[in-house]
């Protein structure tokens, strides 16, 4: 997916606003919760794109789910709305995490693994992996996958480290063939 430029200035904009009112962490998590809502219903996005539906019923059919946001959100969402990118706000909010984590030294990292991680190997793997890409620590999400056989499979970005069983039998399996 390719990055809009008008995403990224609503990002840094609501970014540099949430750095000012020390509210990044809340306004980062909220915007997680808002980039769900969009992903998991497709239909509004759709009708808060239609141009049968007034501006004005565009923002209070959002005002009802997010309520609870911040006001920032809120106002973020309704400039979206009048300037006619609300179609736009999954790249907004993955472009505001994207600041805010480069903010804190942080990255999103997903480890595969056969079993849960513990929290001692999760801390390990993020003090371990966090200097290899420059950052202080990750922020680890950690799925499931049973066919790894054994071992980890973490990607951190477009970077993937690959230690599971599976892919050493792999590469075990083109040596002894050759191909």
């Amino acid at each position: 997916m390719s990055k809009s430029v008008a995403a990224k200035r609503y990002a840094l904009a609501l970014f540099e606003l949430a750095q000012e009112k020390g509210l990044t962490g809340q306004l980062r998590e909220e915007l997680l919760e808002v980039k769900k809502v969009f992903l998991a219903n497709e239909k509004l996005g759709e009708l808060l794109n239609s141009p049968k539906l007034s501006e004005e019923a565009k923002k209070n059919l959002l005002a009802g789910p997010f309520q609870a946001a911040s006001p920032y959100i809120l106002n973020t969402l309704f400039v979206l709305i009048e300037k006619k990118r609300i179609n736009e706000v999954v790249q907004v909010v993955d472009e505001f995490v994207d600041y805010a984590n480069d903010a804190a030294g942080v990255a999103d990292a997903k480890v595969y693994s056969t079993r849960p991680l513990t929290e001692s190997e999760s801390q390990s793997i993020s003090a371990a992996f966090a200097k290899k890409v420059g950052k202080l620590s990750l922020r680890i999400e950690n799925i499931i996958d049973p066919s790894l056989i054994g071992g980890i499979r973490l990607q951190i970005g477009n970077q993937i480290y690959d230690s599971s069983l599976s892919a050493k039998l792999n590469r075990l399996k083109r040596d002894l063939i050759g191909s």
